[in-house]
């Protein structure tokens, strides 16, 4: 029997988590050992009482185990455990890292050096674009942006990555093969292509509620800082936060417009400590003695712009603007406007938000 199937078998067992398996596996060496132990052997580990050595003993799950090797292969996902070379040296440092990992796409080793971003599922236009217009800036510089592919923040955050051709995680709170929400099934395999998909938890997980503190623990873990862009005072967000301080890791907080729900969790961080940030270069310049070996000049030339897209770039900024106000100004027919904002928004310079509002990519 192969070790990776004692390595599943072991991620089976009830009421065996991490913790527990880096007590058993520090006792015995590896999880066929564990498997052959006797009860009285198990017994003398911190923690496993009766009923776990029960079911460490009593596990007859193999077909189970079987069914979850032949799913991945059918879902291209790769199994590691947390022996193997590929397993994220960053999740090494964790009490209860994940005792396998299922992975779509390819985790590399400069993938160390990342930044988590995290946000609000419900964020204002000005939080989308200051997600999408920061990932994108720390991709330019050679980072690798993590989040968890959930709406909002998240998916602006990988969207803006791979839109600078670099590179993104995803962590999931559900199975590998149950993208969440499902929606974002189109992102979730573009950033396979330019990255990777993680997940710890089995094959066919729904996307239950408790999965996604437990999941943070991950985002946190695999990046060197925590970026939050809009979270409302009882947002997932903070939890990650917490995780990031516990593990060490800077805390970075955009700050938000203090009549705003979901600005309250950002403003309370920075009250409490964290770092305020306004621009992608001050991140870089706080990590700046941990990320000097892989840091790259960041791409900031703007494609070429004809006279009629500059003159109207004149009348954006950062902050979406509604097309009425925008032709207002310029004096320009909605439908010309219409036509040279698509022209910029096909070159990256200019984005569209809910409501035929636009503004600054940059």
């Amino acid at each position: 029997m192969s070790d990776l199937k004692y390595w599943l078998a072991l991620n089976f067992v009830n009421d065996i988590g991490p913790v527990l398996t880096r007590r058993l596996l520090s006792a015995f060496g590896n999880p066929e050992n564990i498997f052959g132990m006797t009860a009285n052997e198990l017994m003398k580990v911190e923690g496993i009482g009766e009923n776990k050595v029960k079911g460490i003993i009593g596990f007859r799950e193999w077909d189970r185990v079987d069914r979850e090797i032949d799913r991945a292969v059918k879902n291209k996902a790769n199994l590691i455990t947390m022996t193997d070379k590929s397993y994220p040296q960053m999740l090494r440092h964790l009490p209860d890292a994940p005792i396998v990992l299922y992975v779509k796409g390819e985790i590399k080793d400069d993938d160390k050096y990342a930044i988590a971003m995290v946000g609000s599922r419900l964020p204002t236009d000005y939080g989308l674009s200051v997600a999408e217009k920061m990932s994108s800036a720390i991709a330019s510089y050679g980072l690798t942006v993590v989040s968890g592919m959930a709406r909002g923040i998240d998916a602006a955050s990988h969207l803006g990555a791979l839109k600078a051709g670099g590179r993104t995680i995803a962590v999931l709170g559900s199975g590998i093969d149950i993208p969440y929400p499902s929606e974002n099934r189109g992102l979730m395999n573009a950033i396979a292509s330019s990255g990777a998909v993680v997940t710890e938890f089995p094959l066919g997980t729904p996307p239950d509620r408790e999965n996604f503190p437990r999941r943070n623990r991950i985002i946190s873990a695999l990046s060197l800082g925590v970026v939050v862009t809009e979270a409302t005072v009882d947002s997932g967000s903070l939890i990650t936060a917490n995780y990031a301080l516990e593990q060490g890791k800077t805390v970075f907080a955009v700050p938000g417009n203090i009549t705003s729900a979901t600005s309250r969790g950002t403003n309370d961080l920075i009250k409490k400590g964290a770092r305020l940030i306004e621009e992608p270069e001050e991140i870089i310049d706080d990590l700046r003695p941990q990320i000097k070996g892989i840091l790259r000049e960041a791409k900031k030339a703007l494609p070429p712009m004809a006279d009629d897209e500059k003159n109207l770039c004149s009348f954006l900024s950062g902050e979406p603007k509604h097309i009425d106000l925008i032709t207002r100004e310029s004096g320009i027919s909605t439908s010309e406007a219409l036509s040279i904002l698509l022209r910029l928004e096909l070159k990256g310079i200019v984005r569209q938000a809910n409501g035929k509002k636009f503004s600054l990519n940059w």
